[in-house]
């Protein structure tokens, strides 16, 4: 069992930058894709980004391609996302999650664990 914890989210003007944590415990990480999703209100949850175990592969959401960036520290078991530019519409509550697969790492079916998620509020 994989636990995931995350932080660092909170209220930020648009503009702003965030840097989000996902902690994990039980399981080494080193060979999960981690990724994060968001979710608002009466919508479904949305991919946000992943990166495979050993960090050759990353996919982005469209909606936030140079702007926001993942990584990891598998010593730290620690998976991090870096949010730059934000916008009012990167407001959602943002979940970790872990996967064994390395495939279709853009679908919420892959994953297995997930976190309690962090909220992001963007002001404008």
């Amino acid at each position: 069992q994989v636990q995931l914890v995350e932080s660092g989210g909170g209220l930020v003007q648009a503009g702003g930058s965030l840097r989000l944590s996902c902690a994990a415990s039980g399981r080494t990480i080193s060979r999960y894709t981690m990724a994060w999703f968001r979710q608002t209100p009466g919508k479904e949850r949305e991919f946000v980004v992943a990166m495979t175990w050993n960090g050759d592969r990353t996919y982005y959401a469209d909606s936030v391609k140079g702007r926001f960036a993942i990584s990891r520290d598998n010593i730290k078991n620690t998976a991090y996302l870096q949010m730059n530019s934000l916008k009012p519409e990167d407001t959602a509550v943002y979940r970790c999650a872990a996967s064994q697969s390395t495939v279709t790492v853009t679908s919420v079916y892959q994953y297995g664990y997930w976190g309690q998620g962090t909220q992001v509020t963007v002001s404008s």
